[in-house]
């Protein structure tokens, strides 16, 4: 079963072609890793799938109705806002216990009342991404997620990003394939440069 099928997709920025007639399944419930070099056209893709951009051409089906959440290539946190109160703001209902939890898993134990204003860049990517995975949501979407963490501090947000995400629709752009498969991807798809 595919949750989500793409259709001779093309998308063009002036003259430049990032996509051209790009067809692909990603599957229900699974990670699918998206890789390609710089400027290949990953980010478009995520960015056409979420409705951020309006494709030149093709079709996209099977996202209708469905709650998605992002991590995107910037943090896009209120940095006055605590870590904690950044959470909740896609997941009211969050606890404060569930909200240190979370923040515990990732390696920030105790910074849930600081403003992320306060904190270093990889403490700031982690809460980005539990605020993604904390949301609801139906369909993941994840733009290099964990770019600027230093290798201890990846496999431990791999690791629990792996755990919220199991049996999920999962979309993950990545140069790195240690990632794709520290998440288990079911499917990795190379695009190819439309100018080649």
């Amino acid at each position: 079963m595919y949750a989500i099928q793409v259709r001779n997709l093309s998308k063009s920025f002036g003259d430049k072609a990032v996509l051209r007639n790009f067809s692909a399944d990603f599957p229900a419930g699974a990670v699918t890793a998206v890789m390609a070099p710089s400027g290949g056209g990953k980010t478009t893709l995520l960015r056409l799938l979420m409705g951020l951009e309006t494709a030149d051409g093709g079709t996209v089906e099977g996202l209708e109705g469905l709650r998605q959440s992002a991590v995107f290539q910037e943090d896009r946190l209120c940095e006055n806002l605590s870590a904690q109160a950044n959470l909740r703001l896609v997941n009211p209902s969050l606890s404060a216990k569930e909200a240190e939890e979370a923040l515990a898993a990732v390696g920030l134990a105790g910074c849930g009342g600081q403003r992320v204003a306060e904190f270093s860049g990889g403490m700031r990517r982690r809460v980005a991404i539990l605020r993604a995975l904390l949301a609801r949501w139906d369909v993941l979407f994840l733009d290099e997620p964990f770019k600027g963490l230093d290798a201890e501090t990846k496999a431990l947000v791999l690791s629990y990003t792996r755990r919220r995400c199991e049996g999920r629709t999962v979309l993950l752009v990545t140069h790195d394939p240690s990632e794709a498969e520290a998440l288990g991807a079911a499917q990795v798809i190379h695009l190819c440069h439309p100018e080649l």
